[in-house]
């Protein structure tokens, strides 16, 4: 890597870091010498950015665009423009190179950074920017009145440099773009950062706003209102909501004429992630007024708009942001968030100056930001469980693990509820290290503590909306005979495996009841992840096995009376799985308690037990992580079968 790709992709997370001057993929970066330019890739973000994250182009080729004779109609225009752009991109290079590539070339130096700074957006997009902008930075500075993107802003730019060019003897190193961001252009990244907290520091000068910033708690409420709104807006695949409550935002739900200061869009990226409209009710008191008043207004929404909001302000509760997927959820709250920030920093400067209804129809049309839209949305759902928000106890080992990572693996987002924090603790830290845009969550969870399973049932709507798959897999085993097995010992068994899993239903279940009564069309899964122990007696281990017949009870039971909300409930019975640590941990798996008690007669090894009960299964192996999965995502993808207990034994338990 050449020392200047590497300065650029320095500089690059140096502000693509920064949410002060970068949100998700906005802002973008160049270098370029005398035959190619190096450009951000459309949707590569900025703080991870790495070599591959750039695109190559020839810039001989690429001044064809400042030459060339394009249509008057403006789509036709902008796709002739990309033809062009796409022809000047050397051959070995992958990614779509930036719609602004043609107006980083036009300027002569060789780093460009365009970031959208917040405290500078604050001015830019304010009534009075250009008379601020010309007072502090006077000819050091080139100040541009809003123009759509694409080829109508480079025809400006590059004619308002030339002429600046001419006065000046050189080119500008800082060029505002009204309600749009900043380009800051030099021959180093060193002189780029001094020129940018340059202009931070006589903006702060000048604009003392304070930005409230102290958090405030969700009420309680929401863990009715967010689910019951998650299925006002899900249609073919489920939404996630994410949901945000503090000062800052405090600030504008207190009534219509606070929001009217955040009620439309300030720049081209706050239309790409969170729409032109925006929701706000205004209603407060008890859930179901409020969740009545959503009902009304977003129909009203719908109608008027032609499609669901990204954005709902909902007075005394929060912001929420809806999405497809985690990820571009919480994008949509760092965007919103900024735009209340640019907000309170334009009242020093005549107020906020929106963008006007051409400005935004443009925006919305262009095919360009139609492809970033997609970039940030994701793709179509491809598996069962895709965007879907499960809960699984018993997380963070064993069966719990491997399903968890399974279903990680396949764009679910996961709750990991466990009593050990470290390893859920870990275990999330990890899976979240190579999610794309799904999450895990860690929640301590004692499930057989009601308190603590009312907990995580909250904790999952906070973070998710609401919840689709409850997955009871949390149990303990201490294997012994009637003269061994202690009156304590069994009943902390039984509390956590049989009550465990009706705690669970449960208050899970009131979740899932609210989703079905706002959308009659969505089914949702409780799913007991049980034994064979639960299909047939086990010897010796008498508490385990009663646990697991019960479960089978309530989930026969449960059944009947969920189905009605289109709530499915299952039982999973696995066969052994003997690499867990239920059956291989050294100290107190079973493989070593089964030896100590002599549950098989004659065995004088672990790996004698371990031949003793594979010798019992036809298929001649324990049961895997891979076997329980196929049989969960069975169980999710029907609609009519509930209250039923699935054997996956490889043939040692076969049902009558």
């Amino acid at each position: 890597m050449n020392p200047e790709i590497k300065d650029l992709i320095e500089i690059s997370r140096y502000y693509g870091k920064n949410k002060d001057y970068i949100i998700a993929g906005g802002g973008n970066t160049s270098y370029k010498n005398s035959e190619f330019i190096w450009i951000k890739a459309s949707g590569t973000s900025l703080a991870s950015i790495d070599e591959n994250g750039f695109v190559k182009l020839s810039r001989e080729k690429l001044q064809r665009i400042g030459t060339a004779v394009y249509s008057n109609d403006a789509l036709k225009r902008e796709a002739q423009v990309k033809a062009d752009l796409f022809t000047a991109i050397e051959p070995d290079q992958q990614g779509r190179p930036s719609v602004e590539t043609s107006l980083h070339d036009i300027i002569s130096y060789r780093y460009v950074v365009h970031t959208h700074a917040t405290r500078i957006n604050g001015v830019l997009c304010a009534k009075n920017s250009r008379e601020v902008i010309t007072r502090l930075f006077g000819e050091s500075a080139l100040y541009i009145e809003y123009t759509d993107p694409g080829y109508v802003l480079f025809t400006k730019t590059k004619e308002r440099i030339d002429q600046y060019h001419e006065k000046q003897g050189k080119d500008p190193n800082i060029i505002f773009l009204e309600n749009h961001g900043t380009l800051v252009s030099a021959d180093t990244v060193k002189e780029i950062k001094e020129l940018y907290e340059q202009v931070e520091r006589l903006l702060k000068k000048e604009n003392k706003v304070t930005l409230p910033s102290k958090g405030k708690p969700l009420h309680e409420t929401v863990k009715a209102i967010l689910p019951a709104l998650r299925m006002m807006l899900t249609g073919d695949k489920p939404k996630i909501l994410r949901i945000r409550h503090n000062e800052l935002i405090e600030g504008f739900y207190t009534n219509e004429e606070a929001f009217r200061k955040i009620h439309a869009p300030f720049t081209p990226d706050i239309i790409v992630y969170c729409k032109s409209k925006y929701l706000y009710i205004d209603e407060t008191g008890s859930s179901e007024s409020v969740i009545a008043a959503i009902r009304l207004q977003l129909d009203r929404f719908v109608k008027e708009n032609g499609f669901i909001p990204r954005i709902i302000l909902i007075k005394d509760v929060g912001l929420v942001a809806a999405e497809d997927n985690w990820a571009s959820a919480e994008i949509v709250l760092d965007v919103f968030e900024d735009l209340m920030k640019i907000s309170m920093y334009t009242g020093n400067a005549g107020g906020p100056r929106f963008l006007n209804k051409d400005q935004i129809s443009f925006i919305d049309n262009w095919e360009v930001e139609n492809y970033r839209r997609q970039l940030a949305g994701g793709s179509r759902l491809g598996s069962v469980v895709e965007n879907k928000i499960i809960i699984v106890t018993g997380a963070a080992q064993g069966f719990g693990e491997g399903i968890t990572r399974s279903l990680m693996e396949q764009n679910a987002n996961v709750v990991i509820a466990d009593v050990n924090k470290e390893k859920g603790s870990a275990l999330a830290e990890a899976l979240n290290m190579s999610a794309r845009k799904n999450r895990a969550l860690f929640v301590k969870t004692d499930v057989s503590n009601a308190d603590s399973v009312k907990n995580l049932v909250f904790e999952t709507v906070k973070e998710f909306g609401g919840l689709d798959v409850l997955i009871s897999n949390a149990g303990i085993l201490h294997a012994g005979a009637l003269d061994e097995m202690d009156p304590e010992t069994f009943d902390r068994m039984t509390k956590i495996n049989y009550g465990g899993y009706f705690l669970c239903v449960k208050y899970a279940s009131e979740i899932l009841k609210t989703q079905s009564k706002y959308n009659d069309t969505y089914y949702t899964d409780i799913i007991q992840i049980n034994s064979k122990s639960g299909l047939k007696g086990s010897n010796k281990n008498f508490t385990y096995a009663g646990g697991k017949f019960g479960g089978i009870g309530l989930t026969q039971s449960f059944a009947m009376e969920l189905m009605p909300y289109r709530i499915k409930v299952n039982s999973i019975c696995p066969g052994n799985f003997f690499d867990g640590p239920l059956w291989s941990d050294p100290v107190s798996g079973l493989f070593v308690q089964y030896l100590k008690t002599g549950k098989v007669p004659g065995a004088k090894s672990l790996e004698d037990v371990k031949k003793h009960y594979e010798a019992q299964v036809p298929a001649g192996r324990g049961c895997t992580v891979a076997d329980v999965m196929k049989a969960i995502l069975y169980v999710i993808d029907q609609q009519y079968e509930t209250g039923q207990a699935v054997p996956v034994t490889g043939g040692q338990v076969m049902l009558k």
